[in-house]
């Protein structure tokens, strides 16, 4: 799935839900939320080695939702909570999870056309355009500290594409589908700040998976590309590694407030950048660093306010 940002979820919704649980230390709930970053790191790593084959998007995101639901409700069924992953809802789920397709399948066109640093950098905008999509759609007050933070964002992205220079990790083809994804994000949470006050994460995360599924079994029976052994290992990867991190900062959210875990999100750029050198001995380049630190100052600062405000 988009992997790469459902801490805006949780951080959002935290007006609507209770204190987090005790039971937990706050360290080892901040453990589970580097944890369930790591693991998304781990899918989009993924993806990205996935992409490189001949497999249409469509089908890495059919089966990757397969996998994905499958372990999903086997962790479900061992807690005996499967009730909660279906919505009450389904046909707003529905038209919700259409967003999220959309997203998922940008997400494998943009890691085939940048490196996965550089992915992260530009996706990272999500935070800065689900403030103003809330302001305008939700009637929510952005303050002029939270519209310098949005600018400051905003201008990291154009520092790390660098639009003028000779040396980037990427083509124009990547840069417009993360801005596809940013944009089927950003209104995809913004929208989910309404259903969550009936509708719980799991069922939200779970029901995403089926629409991948369902479009994406669809569009195999038009035309399908066998996998490979290999190419299916690592979709069942894919899988786990994408319910365990979801499983995870479900587990953080739960036993630490939002705004704490979401200042640990930005560890998928070090992340990020660690495995595109181990496996593609790709470095960042000076801009994207710039560009990065920008943004992440922008992001941080927002969590910041956010928390104040909460």
């Amino acid at each position: 799935m988009s992997t790469s940002a459902n801490f805006e979820f949780e951080e959002e919704r935290a007006e609507f839900r209770p204190e987090p649980e005790p039971g937990h230390s706050e360290a080892a709930a901040i453990g589970f939320a580097i944890c369930g970053f790591t693991c998304w790191v781990l899918t989009d790593t993924t993806i990205k080695i996935v992409g490189r084959s001949a497999l249409p998007a469509y089908e890495i995101i059919g089966l990757l939702g397969v996998f994905f639901c499958g372990f999903l409700a086997l962790y479900a069924k061992v807690r005996h909570e499967l009730k909660v992953l279906w919505p009450t809802q389904p046909k707003k789920q529905l038209l919700r999870s259409c967003l999220d397709l959309a997203n998922n399948l940008c997400v494998v066109v943009a890691l085939r056309h940048v490196s996965l640093t550089l992915f992260y950098i530009l996706v990272f905008l999500s935070p800065m355009c689900i403030t103003v999509l809330a302001a305008v759609f939700l009637r929510e007050k952005i303050g002029i500290r939270k519209g310098l933070a949005i600018v400051a964002g905003f201008s990291g992205v154009v520092v790390a594409v660098n639009p003028f220079g000779s040396s980037r990790q990427g083509d124009w083809i990547g840069f417009a589908a993360c801005m596809v994804c940013v944009s089927c994000f950003s209104v995809n949470m913004v929208w989910s700040r309404v259903l969550t006050r009936t509708e719980t994460p799991a069922s939200l995360a779970f029901f995403s998976g089926v629409v991948m599924t369902a479009a994406g079994g669809a569009a195999m029976l038009v035309h399908a590309v066998p996998p490979s052994w290999r190419e299916l290992g690592a979709l069942v990867a894919m899988g786990a590694f994408c319910s365990a991190g979801t499983i995870c900062f479900y587990i953080a959210v739960k036993h630490t407030a939002a705004s704490t875990v979401s200042q640990y999100h930005y560890t998928q750029l070090v992340t990020g950048a660690l495995l595109t050198f181990l496996i593609w001995r790709e470095l960042p380049t000076v801009w994207m660093v710039m560009g990065a630190a920008l943004i992440v100052a922008a992001g941080l600062y927002m969590a910041v306010l956010t928390r104040r405000a909460a």
